[in-house]
């Protein structure tokens, strides 16, 4: 595991634009597994001001998403679909036909589940994945739990993951309850990881991800079984980390 500290989220989002870039031009054809929520924005927005300058060429990638919120379609701008789009697919010349993501109106939830899981794995799996982080620790939508889903499901959102969103939302109440997302399973055969956090409120789930035990109750701690995983963090989401592990600018663990 590779952390790196940056500055701020600005940081945050070049020096994790610069991995996937890599990878991009190390193999044009690789199979980049997508985030959503407020932590790859930045990121994003970097790789479409270095596709628009001629450093980046999407036209052989394949991107598979890590989840949808199950009822809304690809229209809705709060599906997860809408924000890919809107946020990257829009900005650069990926074939939308290689572009995947879980139908959120998938009228049999578990038909759907099974779909998406022989997808990836058709596809040959995943490059690179890249997360984000939520504050109760999960990565994807796999939610704190006695046991861990290996493959893709449809999970019950917790109520803390559900406040997180509803920023995104005129209230709390039109969140979604519900949504699909890739398993751990998925996600650890990645054979590639980039994890981006920003700000305090990612400290406690950071330090669960990186010092905390591995259990089920931190998804986010089974990265650390995972032999290529990059850590892209602020100081302030890396600050309970900090008292257990010095950062200079960058650590291997």
């Amino acid at each position: 595991m590779r952390i790196y500290k940056a500055k701020d989220k600005a940081e945050v989002s070049r020096k994790a634009a610069n991995i996937i870039s890599a990878q991009i031009i190390l193999k044009p054809d690789s199979v980049l597994g997508l985030a959503t929520g407020d932590s790859p924005i930045g990121t994003y927005e970097q790789l479409i001001d270095w596709y628009n300058k001629g450093d980046l060429d999407f036209s052989q990638i394949t991107a598979v998403n890590l989840d949808e919120y199950q009822g809304l379609g690809p229209d809705d701008e709060q599906s997860y679909a809408y924000f890919m789009r809107k946020h990257l697919f829009d900005h650069v010349n990926i074939d939308p036909v290689n572009c995947f993501i879980e139908d959120g109106l998938a009228e049999e939830p578990q038909a759907e589940c099974i779909r998406y899981t022989e997808l990836i794995r058709g596809i040959g799996g995943i490059d690179l994945q890249l997360l984000g982080i939520g504050p109760n620790a999960h990565i994807g939508f796999n939610e704190p739990g006695e046991a861990l889903e290996k493959d893709t499901h449809l999970v019950k959102l917790n109520e803390s993951t559900i406040r997180a969103n509803s920023r995104f939302f005129d209230s709390e109440d039109d969140v979604p309850k519900f949504a699909y997302t890739m398993g751990i399973k998925a996600i650890m055969q990645a054979r590639c990881i980039v994890l981006v956090a920003n700000g305090e409120a990612k400290a406690d789930a950071m330090y669960k991800c990186v010092c905390g035990t591995i259990s089920a109750e931190a998804p986010a701690s089974f990265l650390q079984l995972h032999n290529n995983v990059f850590i892209v963090a602020d100081e302030a989401a890396l600050s309970k980390v900090e008292t257990r592990i010095p950062i200079d600018k960058e650590v291997t663990i």
